[in-house]
Formats: structure tokens, sequence, C-alpha cells
């Protein structure tokens, strides 16, 4: 077969955003070195072909993009012809081919090397229902998330994350906080982080890209990936959900706003999670069984979509919003999430709510390790945003040696024993 070395077509939505370095990167490229197979994830247009096709070596791979549509119907004919011969190559979009996963996994049950194939997609595989066959055993998976406002900068520097996971208590963490960065979180949240609309010239034209992205993805994505007929009623659906940012999800509460049946808006509340177009965060219990039965918290997949959903003309709109401060959760929520995909051990994020009905927004479980974390958008931290954090200290004490309040102010400092205010700019 010869290689395919065309490049990938432009699509409609608009031209390519400047590229940005991704904390991912790295991680991407180390796994090629050590699995036949690894699969890149992320929405459509968070920069997956961009950043594959930025590693090195990335010219002798060869390139099959299954937005090329010659190339996506020769794959759906012959997807075992399509890779029989492939000592390096990288599949752009594949789950448009799901047969194509299959000959994947004969070429390397044949005969197996680091780096065979690396493939993208614009929806998580392992939660696609069309997908029977995840690769086990033979692929590492990893999620590009939208860009965080560190990659925004173009500065890779250190994540204080992975800092305050091994702090041994408030004290020690307290002198691991950096100073920090003065930047508006508001204008941070609308920008949103698909590169073409966080990098975008003006206000004007992330408005008609982020428009072009929501009706691209309910009359072109939707159709390849699932069979739903009423656009209308989904698109409905999409923006109550991103009405609900921060709040539990309550399907059936969802399904009356929405006038959709309870199976109905399941199933595709399902379709949104697999495009990475809603996070669902569980909610934190010792015993993983209770993690299953009780609500998740729900964020957009990012918030520049999800503001632009919820009528959001600029940063000022955010306060007519109800409950302003969630979208501050929600690029939080977007950071931790692209550090976990760094961390050789993944943590993972959950909400809480303490035995007096008070919420912590995230707290953060790696290994044995537990960081509770309270958002805050005001620019003052006071003692009592620590009450619960407090309490959840004392009773994880074993687990959890301290938390954090994250607010939009200047001075790191403790607010009691246990808890520190940690200022945006300097985990951001």
């Amino acid at each position: 077969m010869s290689p395919i070395t065309r490049a990938k077509l432009a699509r409609s939505m608009g031209s390519e955003a400047p590229a940005r370095a991704r904390l991912i990167a790295g991680v991407v490229a180390e796994r090629l070195s050590e699995y036949p197979i690894v699969v890149l994830s992320g929405a459509r247009q968070v920069g997956k072909t961009t950043l594959v096709q930025s590693f090195a070596g990335a010219a002798e791979r060869t390139y099959v993009g299954l937005d090329h549509v010659p190339t996506l119907h020769r794959a759906s004919s012959a997807p075992e012809a399509l890779v029989a011969d492939a000592e390096r190559m990288t599949i752009d979009e594949v789950q448009r081919v799901p047969d194509v996963l299959l000959a994947v996994q004969q070429v390397v049950d044949r005969r197996r090397s680091p780096g065979q194939f690396l493939l993208t997609g614009s929806a998580n595989l392992l939660l696609l229902k069309t997908v029977g066959e995840s690769l086990a055993g033979r692929a590492h998976h990893a999620t590009l998330r939208p860009l965080t406002e560190r990659e925004k900068r173009g500065g890779l520097d250190p994540l204080v994350w992975s800092s305050l996971m091994t702090a041994a208590n408030a004290r020690e963490a307290l002198a691991l906080v950096p100073q920090p960065r003065t930047w508006n979180w508001r204008v941070a949240a609308v920008e949103g982080g698909f590169p073409p609309a966080a990098l975008a010239t003006s206000p004007d034209v992330r408005h008609r890209w982020l428009e072009n992205y929501a009706h691209t993805y309910l009359q072109q994505d939707l159709r390849n990936l699932a069979q739903i007929d009423d656009l209308a009623g989904f698109g409905r659906l999409m923006t109550l959900v991103a009405l609900r940012t921060g709040g539990l999800l309550k399907q059936s509460d969802l399904a009356r706003d929405a006038t959709l049946p309870r199976t109905t808006t399941q199933r595709w509340l399902s379709v949104l999670e697999a495009t990475y177009l809603m996070t669902l965060v569980q909610p934190f219990f010792e015993s993983r069984s209770k993690r299953l039965l009780k609500a998740p918290k729900v964020y957009p997949g990012d918030t520049g979509l999800a503001l632009h959903l919820a009528g959001a003309q600029d940063e000022a709109w955010i306060e007519r919003l109800p409950n302003p401060g969630v979208w501050l959760e929600a690029l939080v929520l977007n950071d931790l999430l692209a550090w976990r995909e760094i961390e050789p051990r993944r943590p993972n994020v959950f909400h809480y709510r303490t035995t007096t009905s008070e919420e912590i927004d995230f707290v953060v479980e790696q290994g044995p390790r537990l960081l509770p974390v309270e958002i805050k958008s005001t620019q003052g931290a006071r003692v009592e945003h620590a009450r619960a954090l407090d309490a959840f200290c004392r009773e994880f004490a074993d687990r959890a040696p301290f938390g954090i309040v994250v607010y939009d102010g200047r001075e790191s400092m403790a607010l009691t024993e246990r808890v520190l205010a940690v200022p945006l700019g300097s985990l951001l």
C-alpha cells in the first residue's frame, strides 16, 4: 500500500488555529515507544491532528485521514487492506470506521512492535457502543483536553498539582505554591479551550466559529456516531446541560425540561459524554460501589462552547447566569483533567458532600492520597471557606493532611491548620 500523504482537508468550520505546545505531547510520544497502539481521543477540533503531526518522525508515518471521503470509502469497504502492510501508521478519526480497529488488532497480533499505530478519535472508543473492540492489552488510551491556561500562554512550566499531592502537610505545601499570574478567569471561560475559538482574533470570529461548531456537531457528527433523528431535541438537551453546569445530574428533571422520554435523555447524555462535550464528576465515597449509585455533577467539556449555548455574549454575561462561580469550577476541572493525563498514576476527581450537608467542589484521589479542593470566585478568602475542608481532613486524617481553597486573589496563606488559600493564578 502506498503512503497516503495528503494533509487533512480543512474543515468547513474554519482554518487551523496557531499551534500550541500541549502538556500531553511528551506522554504520547513516550507511550509510542512502549505500546504497539496509542489511542488519542478528544472532542472534535481540540487539536488532535495538529498534535500527532507534530511528533518527531511524523513525516515517516503513513497518514490516513478518515475525514477524507475517498479514504473513508476505502476504509469502509476494505479495512484489512488499508492497514495490512502498515509499519508505522497514523489513522485520524478512527471512530468513523469501527471495523478498522479490528483490522488493526489483527495486524498487531500477527507482528507486534512499539508505535505501529497512532489512532485519533473524536469519541471515547471505550464508551461508544458501536465499537466492540477496545484493543485491551494492546493499546494505551489518552485524552486530549481543551487548551488549559498554561497551554494558551505557550508555556509548559511545572504543574503545581503534582507538588501538592506529595506535600506532607499544609506548611510544606504553602512553600511550594508559586507567585500568581494576573489573568481574568471570566475571559478565559468565554474563550474556552478549542484552539480556533480560544485563539481567535476577535470575539466575532470566536462567536461564528462556535456557532458553526454546534451546527456541524448536530448535522454531521451525530449522524456518524448515533441514530438521532430529532436534532432539535438533541440541541435543546445540549443547551439545558450547559445551563446545569456544576449541578447534580438529575436525569428525570432534565428529561422533563427537555420534553424528552427519560430513556432517550439517558442515551443522548451518553453520546454527549462519549464525544467529550459533557464531563461527569462522580461523588466520593470510601466504598467504590456507592460512587456508582449517587448522582454525579455535570460540567461542560469546553466552557467556551457551553457559555455560547447558554447565551453568554462576553465575560460580563457570566454574572447574569445562575451561580457564576461554576464556570470557574469548570476551568479548574479542565486543568485537573489535563494534568491527570500526564501523571504516571492517573488520579481521579470526585465531588463530595459532608455529613453536615456542606459540599466540596472536588476531591482529587491519587493512590491513597486525597486532596480536597474548594473553588471560590471571590477576590478574598475567609476562614469560613475552610469549614467543609477542615471537616473532610479530620474525617480522612490518614489520607488528606490538608485541603486548599482556590480563590481569585493574590496571596497564598493558611486559613486554618489544615487548609490553605491558594490564588487561582498560582495553579492555572
